[in-house]
């Protein structure tokens, strides 16, 4: 299975053959920092939401509860799917979920394994920036060529009634339409708060990125050089696969990355934007950063 730092898998029942899942978008508190907490909107509870791991051949029935004061949908960001389960109720005859309503969406999964994300797509500008969106992530069921495998979304947020350049703790709302973004985060959390990786020595190690919000991060990993694997679900082959140490994630864009994990020590992985690993603030307080850290013993 897949880890997703800092956040919950998403979990189903089985009722004759199809995987159901319930998201209920509803506003949440989110804390980014010790002490420092925004006011924006997710699904379950959490922003980013849960992570959606399924196979290639489940049929999966997803119902959306709708606790926000205005309508909402989900688009299955990247997933092969008929036209009405889509997520986009301007253009398509998918539903607009009305508040206190919901709406089931049922489809197969047809798309090979790979990273995917699900969010919002309606009144996207607002919505989108205020957190509602999360990791869907298609398995491969035959063995793992990974040790460990990670998920990463990259979110950012404006906050309102916060100066530029200061950090003080409360509770903020987000201001979503406001370009002048505060807080960059890695699953929802800002360095220091954000969850390390473990690794062990010698594992082999894949590391997913996804970015469902506004501006590109150039990723970086200390220490090591890693192969891009994976372009938005898509294997790449063998021949076509480049070495790198950074990475650029523009929005709607998920990669898979795999290092092999030889060189101990704690090593930082983090967005390559200044501000963006500073969290824009005039000393360093953290931001879309975490670390690579390795183990002496098997990482739970």
């Amino acid at each position: 299975m897949v880890i997703s730092p800092d956040l919950e898998n998403l979990p189903y029942i089985m009722i004759k053959g199809v995987k159901y899942f319930e998201l209920v978008a509803e506003p949440v508190e989110r804390e980014l920092l010790p002490g420092l907490w925004i006011r924006g909107w997710g699904y379950n509870g959490s922003i980013p939401g849960p992570t959606i791991q399924v196979y290639p051949g489940d049929y999966v029935n997803i119902r959306v509860y709708n606790a926000l004061p205005e309508g909402t949908s989900v688009h299955w960001h990247g997933l092969d799917i008929p036209n009405n389960m889509d997520g986009v109720p301007e253009i398509q005859p998918t539903p607009l979920i009305r508040p206190k309503c919901y709406f089931d969406y049922h489809f197969k999964i047809t798309n090979p394994p790979g990273t995917h994300m699900y969010h919002t797509h309606h009144n996207v500008a607002k919505q989108e920036m205020l957190g509602l969106a999360g990791g869907f992530i298609i398995l491969d069921p035959s063995s793992p060529a990974v040790d460990r495998d990670y998920f990463i979304m990259l979110q950012e947020f404006a906050v309102k009634d916060l100066p530029m350049g200061i950090l003080k703790p409360g509770s903020y709302e987000v201001g979503p339409l406001n370009d002048d973004l505060q807080f960059f985060t890695m699953n929802g959390r800002c360095f220091p708060a954000t969850s390390p990786l473990p690794v062990m020595f010698g594992e082999r190690i894949r590391i997913r990125l996804a970015n469902p919000a506004m501006k590109e991060h150039p990723i970086h990993l200390h220490g090591h050089q890693f192969i891009v694997t994976a372009a938005d679900g898509n294997g790449i082959f063998e021949c076509a696969r480049m070495k790198k140490n950074t990475i650029a994630v523009s929005s709607g864009e998920t990669w898979d990355i795999e290092f092999e994990a030889d060189n101990p020590g704690n090593w930082s992985f983090h967005c390559h934007i200044p501000h963006h690993s500073a969290n824009n603030m005039t000393k360093e307080m953290g931001g879309m950063l975490t670390v690579v850290q390795y183990c002496q013993s098997r990482p739970k």
